[in-house]
């Protein structure tokens, strides 16, 4: 659940920056329309990915192990997030801002988190006995357990305007 709930969190973390700041900093030439529409699609891409996550941990978390591929997948998600927190803006950097935002690092969290989503569900239900199914739901109450602090950190203006728009 710890993993599932950093994965999320790191997630609804990035939204809320993308709504909120990256349109401004990443995308400001195309525009502030276009640029909030790319920044919403950056959200979009890294799901697009998340099946390939899952094809590979599963894939090398049968020949690697399965806990090994779980640790990787949290490490990728934690390198990722922290390198786009301190990522040069398009002011400083030019174009290579957005590529890296867009095509390096949210395809590296979208693979990350499938990964890591398969990884934990699998481990809660290959490891558990057959009586004892309570226990084998704990990766899916990561999803709520990192939205909720995203949501307390954000004020309430915030939090009604990503309501308002579907993010939360």
């Amino acid at each position: 659940m710890i993993g599932t709930t950093i994965e999320w969190y790191d997630f609804f973390t990035y939204a809320n920056a993308a709504g909120l700041v990256f349109a401004k900093l990443f995308f400001e030439p195309a525009g502030s329309d276009i640029g909030i529409l790319i920044s919403f699609a950056s959200i979009g891409l890294s799901f697009v990915f998340r099946p390939l996550g899952a094809f590979l941990a599963g894939h090398f978390g049968d020949r690697l192990g399965r806990r090994a591929m779980l640790v990787l997948t949290l490490v990728l998600m934690g390198v990722a997030t922290t390198l786009i927190g301190v990522l040069p803006t398009y002011e400083t950097a030019g174009i290579i801002a957005p590529v890296l935002l867009l095509l390096l690092l949210r395809i590296l969290q979208g693979i990350s988190a499938g990964g890591e989503w398969g990884g934990a569900v699998l481990m809660a239900v290959s490891m558990l006995p057959r009586a004892s199914a309570a226990p084998r739901l704990v990766p899916a109450a990561g999803r709520p357990t990192g939205h909720d602090p995203c949501l307390r950190r954000a004020g309430p203006d915030v939090r009604r305007d990503l309501a308002r728009c579907g993010l939360c």
